[in-house]
């Protein structure tokens, strides 16, 4: 079999050091959408590095390498093409630097059986070499197709259902045509998919589309911006399931609802009317934010 439980979990990732600079935070920031309109200052702090700030969704991008690393696992012998990204959380210790250095270190935490699939789960860690505390940690949802049916434990179920009443708030954003070529030179993850209508159409799509973490990061600007008064560094956690695709250009509407100390939030595309981010909350660092 080509997942192999008991060897698997626990596994360790290859450790893959990070480092970034201030150019690679405004690129990052860009390729989720920031810098719209170019003038005005709540867009500036993300794309002019006077005053600059992360979009905090950038914790996903040092461990990328090492979840991409998945298949050296001991008892993981899967194919790339046959993955997917499931969900992704995220937790952000303390805000992130506009440059530094991080050490990492990852491991398989789980592998689940989801009857047509299988779930892999990853963990990876990132501490700031200035100062040797945890910046941030990625738990990863990677989905194998073809390879559940092993008798393995489901998992738990869907959390962070949004409530069954009007959102307190509704964002709408504006995908660029060119979004996910953009995207894709600053994270890294240049995966075909994203950039080739012939290798689309091969994976059953009219076009190349979205990364999952660009739309990830999108939704997570929109919420910084409308609910937490444009101040990343609030941001403690951010956790989201990926339920369909986003073409480039498209228009994500996100829809927020305050509960307690989080906010749950669900995203759509306007033009198909498709869910494609769901099971998704952000818990600011400070408790009882409350909307702006």
């Amino acid at each position: 079999m080509p997942i192999d439980i008991e060897r698997a979990i626990s596994g360790e990732l290859p450790a893959i050091p990070f480092t970034w600079s201030q150019d690679d935070i405004i690129l990052y920031n860009l390729g989720v959408g920031a810098g719209d309109p170019p003038d005005d200052p709540a867009e500036l702090k993300y794309a002019y590095e006077d005053e600059l700030v992360a979009v905090p969704s950038f914790g996903t991008i040092p461990p990328f390498a090492m979840m991409m690393s998945v298949g050296t696992v001991d008892g993981i012998d899967i194919e790339l093409a046959r993955v997917l990204h499931g969900d992704q959380a995220l937790t952000v210790h303390s805000p992130i630097p506009t440059s530094g250095t991080v050490t990492q270190t990852g491991r398989v935490v789980d592998v689940f059986d989801k009857g047509r699939g299988a779930l892999i789960v990853l963990e990876v860690v990132s501490v700031l070499e200035k100062t040797g505390e945890s910046l941030f940690t990625n738990r990863s949802g990677i989905y194998v197709r073809g390879q559940g049916g092993f008798g393995g434990e489901p998992g738990p179920g869907a959390t962070n259902q949004r409530p069954e009443r009007q959102p307190d708030e509704v964002v709408e954003t504006h995908t660029l045509p060119q979004q996910a070529l953009l995207y894709r030179m600053s994270s890294g993850d240049k995966n075909p998919l994203h950039a080739d209508p012939v290798f689309a159409a091969l994976a059953g799509f009219d076009r190349p589309i979205l990364h999952g973490l660009c739309t990830y990061g999108v939704v997570l600007k929109a919420v910084t911006e409308s609910v937490l008064g444009g101040e990343p560094e609030r941001v403690g956690s951010y956790e989201a399931r990926f339920t369909g695709h986003v073409f480039p250009g498209e228009t994500l509407v996100t829809r927020i609802w305050e509960e307690e100390d989080r906010f749950l939030i669900e995203t759509d595309v306007e033009e198909r009317g498709r869910t494609v981010l769901a099971n998704a909350v952000v818990v600011p660092r400070t408790q009882g934010a409350g909307l702006r």
